[in-house]
């Protein structure tokens, strides 16, 4: 295993945000600011970028995401300050954030997401881009963003439907509230819920037996299942970025947000 930092523009003596290993043909990236449960700031959604770039430039046949600490991902870190931006910046920060999306579908090999505590917001959309999800039964899937005056991004307005019916979607969305893990493996959201403690080590089972499997035609299998879903996706992520403007000019975002994260 070799683990390498990447270029997110740290302090090269710091730790990096997304930590980078290729285990053979399977690439491990594990996001890394166990502090504030790995919520997303200025830096890690670039950092994931690269990961992810440098995952496919290694032309790894698998990869798995999963979160250092106590979360996966808990959304967007709402304790730090919201940056002064101009339009053009806040909407070239939404684009970075859709690009995660992107890369993950576009990887021609699966991307198995391992949950566990929070998978929040933005940590929910990154989890279910992935192709697999392998979930602790106890983790916490939950989508807050309207509860403090934001708005989805990340495709999720097509993936979500599309994982659990546009019943379980809209009501998923519009009161924001938590599902465990074993909760969304039984709704459809997520592949499997293991044990606590475990889930890292069956995503990874299961990367390394789909990176055994014949390249192209698990490629091609993977392209053919995501077809209709991510034919819609593009145009969603164009709605996403728009109405995530609209939020942020809104004024409404500095509603209460205590319940986004608990970082």
């Amino acid at each position: 295993m070799t683990d390498q930092p990447l270029p997110s523009g740290q302090d090269p003596a710091a730790a990096p945000l997304v930590e980078y290993a290729l285990e053979g043909d399977v690439a491990r990236l594990h996001l890394n600011r166990p502090h504030r449960l790995n919520a997303v700031d200025a830096h890690l959604t670039p950092a994931l970028v690269d990961a992810l770039r440098r995952a496919a430039a290694d032309e790894a046949s698998a990869v798995v995401l999963a979160g250092r600490g106590r979360a996966f991902c808990a959304g967007h870190d709402l304790k730090e300050e919201p940056p002064l931006e101009q339009p053009w910046q806040t909407r070239a920060r939404l684009e970075e954030i859709q690009e995660v999306t992107r890369l993950v579908r576009r990887f021609p090999g699966p991307v198995i997401a391992a949950v566990h505590g929070y998978a929040l917001g933005a940590g929910c959309e990154f989890a279910l881009a992935c192709d697999v999800v392998v979930a602790d039964e106890e983790s916490r899937f939950g989508f807050p963003e309207v509860g403090v005056g934001l708005s989805v991004t990340g495709g999720i307005s097509t993936l979500l439907p599309a994982l659990v019916g546009w019943a379980r979607a809209k009501e998923l969305l519009l009161l924001g509230e938590h599902v465990t893990g074993a909760q969304a493996a039984a709704m459809g959201m997520v592949a499997r819920a293991v044990p606590s403690g475990t889930h890292e080590d069956v995503a990874l089972d299961l990367a390394r037996r789909m990176a055994a499997r014949p390249r192209l035609s698990t490629s091609l299998a993977k392209r053919v299942l995501d077809a209709g879903v991510d034919a819609a996706i593009e145009q969603s992520m164009a709605t996403e970025v728009e109405h995530a403007m609209l939020t942020a000019l809104s004024g409404e975002n500095a509603a209460p947000r205590q319940e986004f994260t608990r970082a």
